[in-house]
């Protein structure tokens, strides 16, 4: 009856130890990195947010985590610091979405 109870108590442990593994631990590993990315953001900087707005960080409060991002002439928008996601490269904007495209895209046959 005690061995049962403690091959109970290993597979559970395990089962902790792997979610652990493959859930938590990934994602503090992307919390820390994006705030690593969040604290190294400067004024100019061109930038994506999680909704997919592209902008220039105009201002920036680092204390209370609020950022300026202008996106057109004379229009700012203030949001939370931590929805800028990463850097705008145009370069890699236009990879991606040539990727998304050539999956999408297939040739079609003429039926008669």
């Amino acid at each position: 009856m005690s061995g049962e109870i403690v091959a109970v108590g290993v597979v559970l442990i395990l089962i902790l130890a792997a979610y652990w593994s493959f859930v938590i631990f990934p994602k503090q590993r992307d919390f820390k990195k994006h705030n690593n990315y969040v604290r190294t953001l400067r004024v100019g900087d061109e930038v994506i947010t999680y909704g997919g707005i592209i902008g220039t960080i105009s201002r920036m409060d680092q204390e209370s985590g609020v950022a300026w991002v202008k996106v057109a002439e004379n229009v700012e928008l203030k949001m939370i610091t931590a929805a800028l996601t990463r850097p705008y490269e145009p370069d890699e904007v236009a990879a991606n979405a040539a990727i998304g495209v050539e999956e999408s895209v297939t040739p079609t046959t003429n039926r008669a």
